[in-house]
């Protein structure tokens, strides 16, 4: 996917949720733990839902917030794409699973943190912010609701 405006970026974002989602699933069955298969449900379907969030956020936002140019970035870090399939999600604990799904999440929410200090437009900028605090919050959410799963 050739990324060079935050609609692109939008979309990239979905797609690695959607991807990820996608991973999470597949895993259930085939991870041994009772706890790591509810967890991996659990993200999963997380995952789904901000799969949803994030095509209402590209129907709402701003034409102009949404046609701004970031191709620059990714000029110098080009995506990889389904990098989060790779972990064994079937073969992790439930301490690992969140780790690198933690660590996954902390990738975008960083995306978002540089492009939101390079874009030059205010309504690009208040894009990047609500992207970055959406992501910040369901992460949170995410990690809280997966340690209570640790304490049953």
């Amino acid at each position: 996917m050739q990324i060079e405006t935050l609609r692109d970026v939008l979309r990239w974002t979905r797609e690695y949720h959607q991807c990820l989602a996608d991973c999470l699933q597949d895993s259930v069955d085939q991870n041994e733990s009772e706890r790591a298969k509810m967890l991996l449900k659990y993200l999963g379907e997380h995952e789904q839902k901000l799969v949803t969030v994030l095509e209402e956020f590209e129907k709402t936002a701003e034409e102009s917030a949404l046609n701004t140019w970031c191709y620059e970035y990714f000029d110098k870090h080009p995506v990889i794409r389904h990098q989060q399939c790779e972990c064994p999600y079937s073969e992790l604990s439930t301490t690992e699973i969140i780790t690198e799904i933690t660590t996954l999440n902390q990738q975008v929410i960083e995306l978002y943190r540089y492009l939101q200090s390079r874009a030059e437009s205010e309504s690009g900028r208040e894009l990047l912010s609500q992207l970055s605090e959406l992501e910040k919050h369901e992460a949170m959410r995410m990690v809280t609701s997966a340690n209570r799963l640790e304490d049953l």
